[in-house]
């Protein structure tokens, strides 16, 4: 029941993106990764995990945070300013925000048969992707519409989210072994980077997101250095 909800969500965040309201859009896939936060967390403890249940998290998760995040980009693409060397192929274009959906999905794939991801991540996981991409463009709407903003920017920009979910790149995990600063220092240092990216509105997931991919570079750099 709960990993269906995720799958509603999903859809629900891709019909607000076709029809401009992404806001409400960021909102279900918000809702969304609660339900997929909370469908594991259940079945553990009621004991009704089963393949079924994994399968059908996959599919809620492709249409949550692939399908979704894709529809937001397609509409987005769709209404701004392209400059005049793109003009020829602007009625394509759009069409590139699917790369994200399908990227996704080989995201998913990849961490159902990976072993390493049992206690971090390889890899942007998609529900941060996904809410990134939400919060960046239901809070930056506006500056995406101005005249003077390229859209190849926006359009690279998406490329390398791509490849960041599919990058073989160490992330941590936010889960808590326990409460000791030892044990957790980098959950914590993250913790309250993204209190100052609450006054940022509608666009403070983003920032957190730039801030968890940063953080984790900075963490595997230490790690290689001590290695």
């Amino acid at each position: 029941m709960l990993t269906c909800c995720n799958l509603i969500c999903g859809c629900m965040a891709t019909n607000a993106a076709f029809t401009h309201h992404y806001r409400w859009a960021l909102v279900m896939i918000l809702a969304g990764a609660a339900f997929d936060f909370f469908d594991g967390m259940v079945a553990r403890l009621l004991g009704v995990s089963s393949e079924i249940g994994k399968e059908l998290d996959s599919l809620a998760d492709v249409v949550t945070f692939g399908v979704a995040p894709s529809a937001i980009l397609f509409y987005l693409f769709t209404h701004v300013h392209y400059p005049d060397f793109c003009m020829p192929v602007w009625k394509f274009f759009p069409f590139s925000a699917f790369l994200l959906a399908a990227f996704s999905a080989l995201r998913l794939a990849k961490f159902n048969l990976d072993s390493r991801q049992t206690s971090s991540f390889i890899g942007l996981p998609t529900p941060a992707n996904a809410l990134f991409w939400g919060s960046l463009v239901a809070g930056q709407h506006a500056f995406f519409m101005a005249p003077g903003f390229n859209v190849i920017y926006l359009f690279l920009a998406m490329l390398f989210s791509c490849y960041l979910l599919v990058a073989e790149l160490p992330l941590f995990s936010l889960k808590f072994k326990d409460v000791s600063w030892k044990h957790n220092s980098t959950q914590y240092i993250f913790l309250f980077g993204c209190l100052f990216c609450l006054p940022l509105g509608w666009s403070a997931l983003a920032a957190m997101i730039v801030w968890y991919v940063l953080l984790a570079l900075v963490v595997n750099f230490q790690n290689r250095r001590k290695a």
